[in-house]
């Protein structure tokens, strides 16, 4: 006879930290442990190791078998909070309680954002005691449950930037190491920039600088 375990397990990645154009997507999944191995089957990795057609192929087959939940974090928030004293880890961790508040899962697995694993995995252990959590470095490279938040992230992120895409022409990936994203920031005059542009980002402030030599 098989005893199942029906225990949930939340894994929680993001999509969209380092970027100085879109919104933060803190992305996550809930499966009982017993059906973790389906993951595995449907073809979930690491999503920046994914082709973005598989992505979203992927992350149809995730909302056919498990619950998901994301939290969009726009640039307005995140600059507004950042203004106000509240870090990025911050900014993140607020997001991570909410949904594992919401989901009360028996266990939580997340790609740990602190360098220190202790230090952030007695931090999110602070939510029950009785929840078992796992925090880790590269946790969606180890994890299948957080290969899948990072999966549903990602493809939501992905889709809020393609929403800011059509109506403004070539963004690039919104990050700072992408030329084309860059390149659209440098047209902009005067400091007007639209509000899904992250405007605290150092990235902002070295083009001003370099307009103002």
């Amino acid at each position: 006879m098989i005893i199942e375990d029906k225990s949930t397990v939340l894994g929680i990645d993001e999509a969209g930290r380092g970027s100085v154009i879109g919104p933060l997507v803190m992305g996550c999944v809930i499966m009982p442990r017993d059906k973790l191995r389906f993951l595995k089957r449907i073809g979930v990795n690491d999503s920046k190791k994914l082709t973005n057609n598989k992505r979203k192929i992927v992350s149809r087959k995730i909302k056919k078998i498990a619950q998901f939940d994301t939290r969009i974090i726009t640039a307005q928030q995140i600059d507004q909070q950042r203004l106000n004293g509240t870090n990025l880890n911050q900014i993140e961790t607020n997001a991570m309680f909410d949904l594992i508040k919401t989901h009360k899962p028996d266990l939580c697995c997340i790609d740990c954002i602190d360098v220190n694993e202790t230090r952030f995995h007695d931090l999110i252990q602070q939510i029950d005691p009785n929840m078992q959590v796992i925090t880790e470095h590269k946790a969606d490279e180890t994890y299948d449950i957080v290969s899948a938040a990072s999966i549903i992230a990602k493809t939501t992120r992905d889709r809020e930037v393609e929403i800011i895409r059509q109506e403004y022409g070539r963004l690039g990936s919104g990050y700072p190491s992408d030329q084309t994203t860059i390149n659209y920031l440098k047209t902009i005059e005067n400091g007007e920039y639209p509000d899904f542009v992250r405007k605290t980002w150092t990235t902002i402030e070295n083009i001003e600088n370099e307009k103002n030599q």
